[in-house]
């Protein structure tokens, strides 16, 4: 109850920054360094398990990872969800609560028919959701991620910001905290979907979109995804090539095509 009360807390105030890690290491970095909220990244969670983003990976294993994440740190954590796992509300909330997470993103992003799911659909699952959780007497907070920016949406141009105002809407008044339009780069994109749905935002970065000109805005969360799980692996490549070379090491396949 006092951590899902926290995190609801501050998504009101200063700007809410969120380097999401993938385990309890990763986890622990982000608190050490400061931070007073764990959010998990489902792609860097599945890809640490060796699978790809979007509910590729077992949810059972996924959940997993947040247990071990919750166990390991004092704050808030929560939980990059994906679209729920085809779970019901019921389930869904219980398997949260039991791992120790007292947040989620949910995105409209259809993973078996492709597209994005219905927005009238995903309002009514979002509600299912806050009311499992007022029931469970946590109130969890829900932060509804808008997947019209995703190329698979289908949605392109000015329709991409008028369909996500209009589920963001539907979306806060089913019960969600906070809207997530994912994937906006544009100022002008993003101030347009700020205006128009109620509440909090989640943003992320871009060429465009520091954190000053977010928390200008209005925008009051901000996700980094699998960002520094991938740029930890570039590191690693990075290094790894500079050793193979300072070894006197051929490059692989090299020798193979040259014969």
């Amino acid at each position: 109850m006092s951590k899902a009360d926290l995190l609801r807390e501050l998504h009101h105030g200063k700007l809410l920054v969120l380097p999401n890690a993938w385990d309890e290491a990763s986890a622990e970095l982000v608190v050490e360094t400061g931070f007073p909220v764990v959010a998990t990244s489902s792609a860097a969670v599945a890809a640490s398990l060796g699978h790809e983003d979007g509910e590729r990976a077992p949810w059972r294993e996924m959940f997993a990872v947040v247990a071990r994440i919750a166990r390991a740190v004092p704050v808030p954590v929560t939980v990059d969800a994906e679209a729920g796992y085809g779970l019901e509300p019921d389930r869904l909330v219980a398997e949260l609560l039991a791992a120790g997470a007292v947040g989620c993103n949910l995105e409209d992003t259809d993973h078996r028919a492709g597209g994005l799911v219905d927005a009238a659909a995903q309002a009514d699952r979002l509600a299912g959701v806050r009311a499992a959780a007022d029931a469970a007497g946590v109130p969890l907070v829900l932060n509804a991620r808008i997947d019209t920016f995703l190329p698979p949406s289908g949605f392109s141009g000015a329709e991409r910001v008028a369909e996500a105002i209009r589920r963001g809407r539907l979306y806060r008044e089913a019960g969600a905290d906070c809207s997530y339009p994912i994937g906006v780069s544009s100022a002008a994109d993003l101030a347009r979907v700020v205006a128009g749905v109620p509440g909090p935002v989640n943003g992320n970065t871009s060429a465009e979109l520091g954190l000053d000109t977010l928390a200008s805005m209005g925008v009051v969360r901000v996700s980094f995804g699998p960002r520094f799980h991938r740029a930890g692996w570039a590191s690693m490549r990075s290094g790894l090539e500079e050793l193979r070379r300072a070894a006197g090491m051929e490059v692989p396949g090299a020798s193979a095509a040259g014969r």
